[in-house]
């Protein structure tokens, strides 16, 4: 039997199953990518918001690193939810002693619904110990505005900060996701030689909960199978907008994206 392609999310658990791990394991599967996770925060949480943070003691995350990753082995490992400063200077330690070099940052930082899931002090240590680590680093706009302390209005403005995030934090490709910007969404990607640009059609939608998560979580898929950046993009591209647009209707509030969208339209 042929060995599956394994993929890790280091992330909080959303207990309203929309974003998190949940929403990160879901599109493993989807992709056919074994999925595991390592558990920093559980959250109390559904589409009308967040009403409960509970951080993981820091030994827990570790051996939850230790001992997926000495028994199963990592083919891509992606962040999501790392709200303290311990926290992160922890999963930088164990990505490089481990050697994950297929490693997606999505740098969480506030809940859909507006609850902060990123401490302030924690800032620092997002920009100098797991960005330099990243193959690639996918902020939406304000994520990209208090990396970079940059305004960001225009798309040169969104190639600038990502640019910025290759040239002057060191990791290795950048995606500024535009969703919050009028119009098409357009998604600017730079991998520290060239601009790519990303587009879809925009759905007016309130289901949009954990889109950042499922768009990462599409991209580590795809390097745990071996594509390249470009291709794993594009395929994540094709299967958050299909999540969008299929909406699922759940929920009072934000409610969560489709995670079977993608997979069904290819059955087709």
């Amino acid at each position: 039997m042929t060995q599956p392609y394994k993929a890790l999310t280091i992330a909080g658990s959303d207990s309203g199953g929309g974003a998190g791990i949940q929403a990160d394991l879901k599109t493993f599967q989807m992709l056919e990518v074994y999925g595991m996770s390592a558990i920093t925060a559980i959250t109390a949480q559904n589409t009308l918001g967040v009403h409960g943070i509970y951080d993981i003691p820091l030994e827990g995350i570790e051996k939850q690193l230790d001992a997926v990753i000495t028994d199963i082995g990592v083919d891509a490992a992606k962040t999501g939810m790392l709200s303290q400063p311990e926290v992160i200077e922890l999963v930088a330690a164990k990505i490089k002693q481990y050697g994950v070099s297929r490693f997606v940052v999505d740098p969480v930082m506030v809940a859909k619904g507006g609850a902060s899931l990123l401490a302030q002090s924690a800032q620092d240590a997002l920009r100098t110990l797991l960005l330099p680590l990243a193959a690639v680093v996918t902020p939406n706009i304000p994520e990209a505005e208090v990396i970079t302390g940059k305004s960001i209005a225009t798309l040169a403005d969104m190639k600038d900060a990502a640019k910025c995030i290759v040239e002057q934090f060191g990791a290795r490709a950048a995606i500024v996701k535009g969703g919050h910007m009028e119009g098409e969404p357009t998604d600017v990607m730079y991998d520290g030689s060239e601009f790519r640009l990303l587009t879809a059609e925009r759905y007016e939608t309130r289901h949009t909960h954990g889109t950042g998560c499922t768009f990462s979580a599409a991209i580590t898929a795809g390097l745990a199978k071996g594509q390249p950046l470009a291709a794993a993009v594009e395929t994540a591209k094709a299967f958050i907008t299909e999540a969008i647009r299929d909406e699922l209707g759940i929920g009072g509030g934000h409610g969560p994206t489709n995670h079977w969208a993608y997979w069904r339209k290819m059955q087709r």
